[in-house]
């Protein structure tokens, strides 16, 4: 194997070599032409005197919420491509590190996720798809760190508050018993756990959760706090010696590069903990090659994590394609490996939690930035970003305005480095589709005789990583199927007799549960159906409906039928809704506009116009009553809507002039059991 090593060394040196700094395409320039006729900046990359911080790894979050709602339905081999791309090491994004929402039954964002516990006595460990995608990354990359966050939390925490601190000591139970849940189901061992996904935390919780982690032997589970502003938490571990002792990692989101005096005076790791959230076009890229490099050289973070890692859930929700990759028809099957996913990897292939940043780290004099890390046994590794704040900005935050210039940049190699003689040379280019390359690798560099030495020629907008790591790779597959919209004709019956996931395909729940459920005394149609398992309103994180509603379908349907067999659970309050063109989703979900067609278990019917009930096209009176099955059916044409109940007309031909067009849906009055099946919606006319 080292004779290979070695030959291989020595064909790719005759074929590059150079009369001094070798070449890289344009971007090396021959080092004796350099130093004569060009001005530049030097750089020196030394660790002489010591390293910086520990690197501890760039990830990405699943959640927050129901992000990767859709990639659980794609076909293979698509869905285990789209796994590759994210996890697998020295392929595409290599990520070192998954965070998931720990499930809280509440809307997060893009949707609901199931918690393991919908009530106290209700433990179940196969709900939702978070531990299949843990296991899926952990089959890629053994050493992935796992790291769960709560966003909302199951009602009963709350004991009739909006609020999961009213018993510390239970809501750190439910935690810890999703933590072992993990390891004991999955035999998944969860790294870090939050506190409160940008809500307030409790700096006694906070003790609590640590207490009892220990005392289940968790003792290596470290604690991240607060997921939400440096202060005032780092305020807070500076002032109570036993809370700064139980916090392992201060967790920013989005700090715009920049930490704060308090939270380094803490000596405790820091991390942006949640950042990018911004769509996967090349700005987006921009954005995230730009803050990978600058959140350490401004602000000494030594991790920063995506929210999110694949755009799996409906376009139209909240924050679309705001992700490293898209993956959103596992109807077609077709997916799309965004610029995200190689500016990620510039990053992670070559480098890995362990390593340390050289001290020697920075801006560039004309815009751009550089740092450097190694595993601290002859490996190094130099990234180099020169993105423009017009192809860079974020999301959020503000990102205040910079110049980047054409500049050739020195780069000298001191200390254990100097004896360096090849570097890998890796390259992106965003923006001009003329001149734009995506994670394309160089000739290699020759040092020979330089003393360590060597120039490049840099332009705005581009990435380059140089390493002496060989194990690179620009991972590939054959193209994915093209895109088509989500089938006209759609059908479920949710006949599925042991579910491998909790939740039926496609649809995506926006307040409440909606889980695979099987009527044990039912041996007719309808022993297997589709139930609303909600029957309190969680602790929320964010403004969850009054009621509960689940969409599928595209969202430009205009013109449908949706038929499904209704049952309601409640007796004289309950009531449940067949809708079409609803029109919001995710954090904008009680405001969301359609045409709700619900019938009540007090014998009544109601046609209207959004989900909260304020715009009422018809009412009436109707033979309906709780514990029986009723057919629906909503007919929507043109400016023209009509109703069904059993197959008989309950109202026709109702004006609705908006919206005009939208998800389907199904869902209940309120946070109250009941049943669909033989859902069926076509939109082909």
């Amino acid at each position: 194997m080292a004779e290979r090593l070695v030959e291989a060394s020595r064909q790719r040196r005759v074929k590059v070599m150079t009369a001094a700094a070798g070449s890289a395409g344009r971007v090396a320039v021959p080092l004796l032409l350099c130093t004569l006729l060009v001005p530049s900046r030097t750089y020196v990359l030394d660790d002489s005197d010591g390293l910086g911080r520990e690197f501890d790894g760039i990830g990405a979050v699943s959640g927050g919420g129901a992000t990767s709602r859709l990639l659980v339905n794609y076909p293979e081999p698509y869905r285990s491509q789209i796994l590759d791309y994210l996890f697998k090491p020295y392929f595409g994004a290599s990520l070192h590190i998954l965070k998931v929402e720990i499930g809280g039954d509440g809307q997060t964002t893009d949707g609901t996720e199931p918690s393991h516990m919908h009530y106290a006595l209700d433990e179940n460990y196969y709900r939702g798809y978070e531990w299949w995608l843990m296991k899926e990354a952990k089959k890629r990359n053994p050493n992935i760190t796992l790291i769960g966050l709560p966003w909302s939390f199951p009602g009963w925490l709350g004991k009739g508050f909006n609020w999961p601190y009213i018993n510390l000591q239970l809501t750190a139970y439910y935690i810890v018993t999703w933590i072992m849940g993990a390891k004991h189901y999955h035999d998944l061992d969860i790294d870090y756990v939050g506190i409160w996904n940008e809500r307030s935390y409790d700096t006694n919780y906070i003790k609590v959760l640590r207490k009892m982690l220990n005392y289940q032997g968790l003792h290596r589970v470290k604690i991240i706090a607060s997921d939400n502003l440096w202060e005032p938490i780092s305020a807070s571990m500076l002032l109570d010696a036993d809370l700064l002792k139980a916090i392992d990692v201060i967790g920013a989101h989005y700090p715009g590069t920049h930490s704060i005096r308090d939270a380094k005076l803490t000596a405790k790791k820091l991390w942006a903990s949640e950042d990018f959230s911004t769509l996967n076009s090349d700005m987006g890229a921009g954005c995230w090659g730009r803050i990978l490099n600058q959140n350490y050289v401004n602000g000494y973070m030594t991790s920063t994590i995506a929210w999110n890692l694949v755009a799996s859930y409906y376009e139209q929700l909240p924050y679309g394609r705001c992700s490293l990759m898209t993956a959103q028809e596992p109807w077609s099957g077709h997916y799309e490996v965004a610029s995200p996913v190689w500016v990620t990897a510039h990053t992670t292939q070559f480098t890995q939690p362990g390593w340390y940043y050289l001290k020697t780290v920075g801006h560039l004099e004309k815009g751009g930035s550089y740092v450097a890390l190694t595993d601290g046994l002859g490996n190094l590794t130099i990234i180099i970003e020169t993105m423009s704040h017009k192809h860079s900005m974020c999301i959020r935050p503000y990102l205040p305005y910079f110049n980047v210039s054409q500049q050739f940049a020195t780069f000298v190699l001191k200390g254990s480095f100097s004896e360096i003689q090849e570097l890998q040379v890796w390259y992106t280019k965003l923006g001009n589709p003329s001149e734009r390359f995506l994670f394309k690798q160089l000739d290699s560099l020759w040092l020979l005789d330089s003393g360590g030495i060597f120039t490049l020629e840099l332009q705005e907008d581009e990435l380059f990583t140089i390493t002496t790591l060989t194990t690179g790779l620009k991972g590939s597959y054959p193209l994915p199927p093209k895109s088509r919209p989500f089938p006209s004709t759609y059908r479920d019956d949710f006949n599925v007799d042991y579910p491998y996931f909790s939740e039926a395909p496609n649809f995506a729940d926006q307040t409440g549960v909606f889980e695979y459920f099987m009527n044990i005394e039912d041996t007719g149609e309808h022993r297997f159906t589709l139930r609303q398992v909600l029957n309190q309103r969680p602790v929320t994180w964010a403004a969850d409906a009054s009621n509960t509603i689940s969409i599928i379908g595209d969202y430009t349907w205009t013109n449908l039928t949706i038929m499904c067999d209704v049952y309601i659970e409640t007796p004289d309050t309950g009531g449940v809704f067949i809708a079409g063109r609803v029109n919001k989703g995710g954090i904008w979900i009680r405001s969301a506009r359609g045409i709700f067609f619900w019938i009540f278990a007090n014998g009544s019917y109601r046609v209207t116009g959004d989900l909260a009930g304020w715009i009422i096209y018809a009412l009436g009176r109707v033979e309906v009553t709780a514990k029986k099955w009723y057919t629906l059916t909503l007919t929507i044409k043109g400016r023209l809507a009509s109703g069904m109940l059993n197959g008989k007309f309950l109202w026709t031909d109702i004006p609705v002039n908006f919206p005009k067009n939208g998800w389907a849906a199904i869902g209940t009055y309120s946070f109250e059991f009941a049943q669909f099946d033989n859902f069926h919606v076509d939109a082909a006319h």
